[in-house]
């Protein structure tokens, strides 16, 4: 047995219970071999319903080591699932067409859906973008959500294919409202709402990030040094009972510039203007190099400039199939209550 089955095998055994918990719920998108703190840095394996998505990021991934950790997977799950792998380890590199197990079947790369607490989630094993289209690191997140969100109004920021929301309309909310500037993401969000016609239906708004929550904050939009303001849509000044804000680390437009590492506090405070009195926060940060302590530490200090000091608050830790050894696992979430 290869070094990397071995890895593998162990990773799969640990998550044992844990699949079958989740299976238990109707959950059958996971992550099954999380490399970096498995034994093969760089790699990830994932299941999104009949789908098996295996990525690396640093060293593609040799043909007979991807059979087999395919053959390994399906006996241990005890199901046939449709391979696709992306080597995302140089550029232009995702997809090597010259062998047949590299290009993927014409079934696996359909339009698939994938399910998550008993709700269809549209899975893409291939398309415009290059993340799949529902972060997995997320689900315990969304789970709190839909657990908090009865007769709610939620704002779901950063939206991209709108699986908070998704979650939040399950849970009972009285509104949703998913945020986000490219309009391919808000795309599959409503198809995820069409997926699951049992659901109220959600809003969308399509919108640089700035403009749209300091319109809902009461706050002046402006544009960056130098900048021409460009059109953006208009909004109404408002609050929402559960706001969640999720960004990417890092991306600029003429409004402003998302930096995590640098500048939370620019998302942060209109974020925060735009939660009810006694409404709920939920922030995100992905960014490895951020400690969780540090980053809450700032969080507070800037809840409390802003005038909205928090009254408790409390941490999401991904769920058992994204371990993290040192317990500061990349992706940190803050549930702060008002």
């Amino acid at each position: 047995m290869s070094s990397l089955n071995q890895a593998l095998s162990v990773a799969l055994d640990r998550r044992q219970s844990l699949l079958a918990e989740l299976h238990a719920q109707g959950t059958d998108c996971y992550r099954l071999f999380h490399g970096s703190q498995e034994g093969a840095s760089g790699l990830t394996v994932d299941r999104y319903g009949p789908q098996l998505l295996v990525q690396s990021f640093h060293t593609r991934l040799e043909r007979d080591a991807l059979i087999d950790l395919q053959a390994t997977v399906q006996a241990r799950l005890e199901r046939a699932l449709l391979l696709v792998y992306n080597d995302r380890s140089g550029s232009n590199s995702r997809i090597d067409r010259q062998d047949s197990v590299y290009q993927a079947e014409d079934a696996a790369l359909q339009d698939l859906v994938g399910h998550e607490g008993g709700l269809n989630y549209r899975v893409r094993g291939r398309h415009a973008g290059q993340d799949p289209l529902l972060f997995l690191d997320l689900r315990n997140a969304r789970q709190w959500v839909r657990q908090h969100s009865a007769g709610k109004r939620v704002l779901n920021l950063f939206a991209y294919t709108c699986g908070v929301g998704l979650s939040a309309a399950a849970g009972g909310a009285s509104e949703v409202c998913n945020l986000d500037f490219a309009e391919g993401n808000l795309a599959v969000g409503r198809e995820n709402g069409a997926l699951n016609p049992q659901l109220p239906p959600m809003q969308f708004i399509q919108s640089d990030y700035f403009p749209a929550i300091r319109q809902m904050a009461g706050l002046p939009v402006t544009a960056r040094r130098a900048q021409k303001l460009p059109d953006y849509p208009r909004l109404q000044a408002r609050q929402f009972d559960l706001v969640l804000l999720d960004p990417p680390a890092w991306a600029k437009s003429a409004f402003g510039t998302v930096d995590l590492l640098r500048d939370y506090q620019s998302l942060l405070k209109p974020a925060l203007l735009s939660t009810a009195e006694d409404g709920v926060l939920i922030c995100c940060n992905n960014l490895a190099r951020v400690s969780m302590d540090d980053w809450r530490e700032q969080v507070l200090r800037c809840a409390s400039k802003a005038g909205r000091p928090v009254r408790e608050w409390q941490v999401i830790q991904p769920a058992e199939d994204f371990p993290s050894m040192d317990h500061q696992p990349p992706l940190k979430t803050l549930v702060l209550q008002f």
